[in-house]
């Protein structure tokens, strides 16, 4: 017992089945600690002992804790249908950090959990997935989840219901529209429709309440009734005082023992931006990574050519920029307006160039104390350190002064490795609240490389690669391996824009068989650094990598045991969830993964609405990987597995002359391409359909890993592609070419001898806003533009 502290009583004699109840006190002068006390029972020859961890906390202060919280409360479940998941958490109270263990209990017959029993880690989600058989019985029931660490325990409730089969028991869901809005402090109010879409019959009235609304915003009604079907309008208005601010708004509805809510993403503005400017704040210019700035006044048909443009200058950084630099028009820093580069380095740093001047207005490094860059991990694909790799993302009305959000790998003294979501003042790179946050991840699973039922994820075995996408106010991200270093699976991670906090996981190899391979987990996103598209209705899209896939489906046509190596992927964030929407494998996916010829190595473009001849709409995304062949699916059913056929939406065979590491652009229904040892191809679109022959090409071809091009134009004239050419020299060379005809070379940086030459980095995209040119290198960024 340490000194201090009292039991009572302290002896005592126990009757078999009877509990006694003992009192632990701590005196005023008890010292702050830890102890394990040993409580010894005799009878006769007999004796045991029994365990009780004790902690004494400084008198004033709260002993760490844990709550425990889950969501969604409540579940409907219907017997033999697919299951369901609820989300677990332990939420850390005065700097808890213990584990906790997790165990469910009232589970009716029939009904079971998976995983059942688990260990959380404070502040990191675990999903748990419930399935009703078709022999559990209709009914109500409320699991209990029990946690316990040393001696806290703490109880959580979750309500279930069970519908027979082929019965689904009442329900509505919930909806807003838009999901997202934008409204400026002191301006009209925006307006959000709210509806409660009845299900199965469901007939009753649903209260709704609203929570999360940013200082300054007000809500008028501020809590409503809904009757199923028909919408109801709420009108949000900022004040004049209400500072820039992104929020999530909640709208919970409850009727009975329902409970459902729907999500808005809300961008509070103090300020417009400034009229006529070009801010380029994320990969490829738009969630739709279709590379085109369409409002590029300066470079024109006529004005680009050796003569009349070339290189302006080179803004020097430490660390490789693999990173797309990004830009922002008419910044406020230090009391003056500036056109401003940003430029994230393998260097882990940070920088902020007025574009114009290349004057360096901040830097800033995002290791921790006593830490370093990643090493390699004797891999090539990175090299020769890991610190910022991705295309960063910016919000320009997030805070006070915007923010630009990156993702950093480092290593500390001891050899762990970090990976870190940092957010930072765009006018001074300073660290935001929250930031930096550490990135950690488990899901459940039993495939290989799986520990204890969960895929665990190991910051030294990624790196985050693709183009961050920031869509209704959420981060998300997805994670590469160091070539192809077993042990490693598909990771897509979602983090809370306004806390930095993890909110969703999703594996896509979780219980992959196997011993070991390119077939085996594995599924990694890298995409040659292209980043991850997102659609209005809040659709992730991408391609992942050579690794294990289920070619037993289920019912619906999804893989058995949810594996998704080698697939075109559209994946919902509904409800604040990962979930698999749905995907395409080429039929021969096993094939392709085990000899390293995946999708993985190309990037996703989603096209604008297209209509075919008869007037149909069709919402289509272009993908094409390692094999030369172009796929285009229609995003509302893009065709899942079948052994015997690619059966998508368009599949172009060989359509071009060497594998894609990168992706294209879209221009005045137009796709470039740039394959590996290839020409870059231009394939026109006609009635919602590519063209199977390209309409141009260029003269150049485009060595490993060939190339990902940009558009600039004024709107659909003088549209000029922009594309770098790699050498195993380590020069590179800029083209601008007429997108009308590929045929037609504006511009090639050898034409002027060596007055514009530069370095060559690894799978970069060229960067065009307000007449200038920006190309990551090795040591820094070429800028080209007019010289006169």
């Amino acid at each position: 017992m340490p000194g201090g502290v009292i039991a009572n009583p302290s002896t005592f004699t126990l009757k078999p089945g009877i509990a006694q109840s003992v009192a632990f006190n701590a005196s005023s002068y008890a010292k702050t600690t830890s102890s394990t006390i040993t409580v010894t029972t005799t009878s006769g020859t007999l004796t045991h002992t029994a365990t009780l961890a004790l902690t004494v906390a400084a008198a004033g202060a709260a002993a760490p804790d844990y709550s425990l919280s889950v969501s969604p409360a409540s579940l409907s479940l219907t017997a033999g249908a697919t299951g369901k998941s609820t989300s677990i958490t332990a939420n850390a109270l005065n700097g808890f950090t213990n584990a906790v263990s997790v165990s469910l209990s009232g589970l009716p017959s029939g009904v079971t959990a998976n995983p059942s029993t688990f260990t959380l880690t404070p502040g990191v989600a675990q999903n748990v997935t419930l399935t009703a058989s078709s022999a559990a019985k209709a009914g109500s029931a409320t699991i209990t989840i029990t946690t316990t660490s040393g001696g806290l325990t703490h109880t959580a409730a979750l309500t279930l219901t069970v519908a027979a089969a082929g019965v689904a028991a009442p329900d509505y869901s919930l909806s807003v529209s838009p999901v997202s809005l934008s409204i400026t402090a002191g301006a009209a109010g925006g307006t959000v429709g709210v509806t409660a879409n009845a299900l199965n019959g469901f007939a009753n009235a649903v209260s709704v309440s609203l929570s999360g609304l940013p200082g300054g915003v007000t809500a008028s009604p501020s809590a409503l009734t809904l009757t199923p079907g028909v919408k109801q309008s709420v009108t949000l208005t900022a004040s004049s005082s209400a500072a820039n601010a992104t929020s999530t708004v909640t709208f919970s509805g409850t009727s009975g023992s329902l409970s459902h809510s729907a999500t808005l993403s809300l961008a509070v503005s103090s300020a417009t931006q400034p009229a006529g400017s070009v801010d380029v704040t994320t990969y490829h210019y738009d969630n739709a990574r279709d590379g085109l700035n369409s409002a590029e006044t300066t470079l024109t048909l006529s004005s680009v050519n050796s003569t009349n443009f070339g290189k302006l200058g080179f803004y020097s950084t430490q660390g490789v920029v693999d990173a797309a630099p990004l830009y922002l028009s008419a910044m406020k820093i230090g009391g003056a307006t500036h056109n401003v580069l940003y430029v994230a380095t393998e260097r882990d740093l940070v920088y902020a160039f007025d574009a114009d001047t290349g004057a360096q207005l901040w830097m800033k490094s995002m290791l921790g104390a006593g830490e370093s860059t990643s090493d390699d991990h004797n891999c090539p694909q990175i090299a020769p350190e890991i610190g910022i790799t991705s295309t960063p993302v910016i919000d320009r009305s997030y805070g006070s002064n915007g923010a630009i959000f990156v993702v950093a790998m480092s290593e500390d003294a001891g050899g762990n490795y970090h990976q870190r979501l940092h957010a930072l003042d765009l006018t001074t790179g300073s660290d935001l609240s929250g930031s930096p946050s550490e990135i950690q991840a488990s899901y459940p699973g039993t495939g290989i490389y799986s520990s204890g039922g969960s895929q665990i994820f190991e910051p030294g075995q990624y790196a985050e690669r693709v183009g961050l996408l920031l869509m209704n106010h959420t981060l998300y991200m997805g994670w590469t391996s160091h070539c192809d270093q077993d042990p490693y699976t598909g990771w897509l991670m979602a983090y809370s824009e306004q806390s930095l906090q993890q909110s969703a996981v999703l594996n896509l190899t979780p219980n992959s068989g196997g011993t070991s391979g390119y077939g085996a987990g594995e599924g990694a996103i890298w995409m040659s650094g292209a980043g991850l598209a997102g659609d209005t209705s809040g659709n992730v899209y991408f391609l992942d990598a050579n690794g294990g896939f289920d070619t037993t489906l289920n019912a619906n046509g999804f893989p058995s045991s949810g594996d998704y190596g080698n697939a075109f992927m559209k994946v919902s964030t509904a409800g604040g969830k990962l979930t698999v929407a749905d995907y395409f494998n080429t039929s021969n996916t096993v094939n392709q993964s085990d000899f390293d010829e995946d999708l993985g190595s190309g990037g996703t473009l989603l096209l604008p609405d297209m209509k075919d001849a008869s007037g149909t709409v069709h919402h289509l995304a272009v993908g094409a990987g390692k094999d030369a062949s172009i796929y285009v699916v229609d995003r509302d059913n893009m065709g899942k597995f079948n052994p015997n056929s690619n059966a998508i939406y368009q599949y172009l065979s060989g359509a071009l002359g060497g594998g894609v590491w990168g992706m294209p652009a879209y221009f005045n229904n137009t796709i470039y391409y740039g394959g590996k040892g290839d020409v870059m191809r231009a394939f026109t679109i006609t009635n919602a359909k590519l063209e199977t022959s390209p309409s141009s090409q260029s003269s150049a071809s485009f060595a490993f890993p060939g190339t990902t091009p940009s558009v600039s134009a004024n709107g659909t004239q003088n549209g000029i592609v922009w594309a770098v050419e790699a050498s195993s020299g380590g020069a590179a060379v800029l083209h601008a070419y007429d997108a009308a005809s590929l045929g037609h070379e504006l511009y090639n940086s050898t034409q002027a001898g060596s007055r514009d030459s530069f370095q060559d980095a690894k799978f970069i995209t060229p960067v065009v806003a307000n007449g200038k040119v920006f190309v990551g290198t090795p040591t820094g960024v070429a800028v080209f533009g007019l010289l006169h």
